[in-house]
């Protein structure tokens, strides 16, 4: 079975408001997945519920990964939180939180190279207030592929990063798709991916 989410009227509601009302999905593993649609379509209330983080109203969301979603699903937000402390202990903060400690130094080199950086180790003990946008972008990214999630889930990944920032993010998307992982993205840039051989734009309507 190559399904791995399933959407049937799905709705989600924040004090009597329709944020999300999306009467079916369905998301096959590998794929990369656009969502696209104008602010207050519900985007990143989708995520949000795609990543386990929010319960729906009503209808019904089928994970068919295997394991407990969460520990197979990560999400990198619009504006990601970076802790105030380096580099390093950012982008191994969930492995540390699994307990996963076995050869963490070599698998930081490895994410922060997918997320672009050549010299992992000189930016290894830098703190978060010492980068820029762009840099805090892609090592809150580092911070989510070095879990080798089997879902990542993206929001407006590129709406404040540079150009150069934006191709190494990129970059990381088709090396995650190619390592087999299913990328959704919510993006108001439907040009966002047109370089990539495939990816299937769904459109979600204001409720």
């Amino acid at each position: 079975m190559n399904r791995l989410f399933e959407v049937r009227d799905l709705r989600k509601e924040y004090g009597g408001i329709m944020a999300l009302d999306l009467p079916s999905l369905d998301i096959e593993r590998g794929e990369l997945v656009a969502l696209v649609g104008r602010n207050g379509s519900g985007k990143s209330t989708l995520l949000r519920m795609l990543a386990f983080l929010e319960e729906p109203s009503s209808g019904t969301l089928s994970y068919f990964g295997g394991r407990e979603p969460r520990q197979e699903i990560t999400l990198l937000l619009q504006a990601p939180y970076l802790l105030k402390c380096s580099v390093f202990q950012n982008v191994t903060l969930g492995l540390r939180l699994r307990r996963d400690r076995d050869d963490l130094p070599a698998r930081y080199e490895e994410a922060m190279k997918a997320a672009g950086f050549a010299d992992p180790q000189a930016m290894a003990g830098r703190f978060s207030s010492q980068l820029s946008g762009g840099e805090r972008q892609r090592i809150a990214l580092a911070s989510r592929i070095i879990l080798k999630p089997k879902v990542l889930l993206l929001d407006e990944p590129t709406a404040h990063v540079d150009a150069a920032s934006e191709r190494m993010i990129l970059a990381t998307v088709k090396s995650c798709l190619d390592a087999g992982t299913t990328v959704i993205c919510a993006t108001h840039d439907r040009q966002l991916f047109q370089d990539f051989p495939s990816v299937r734009e769904v459109e979600l309507k204001r409720g």
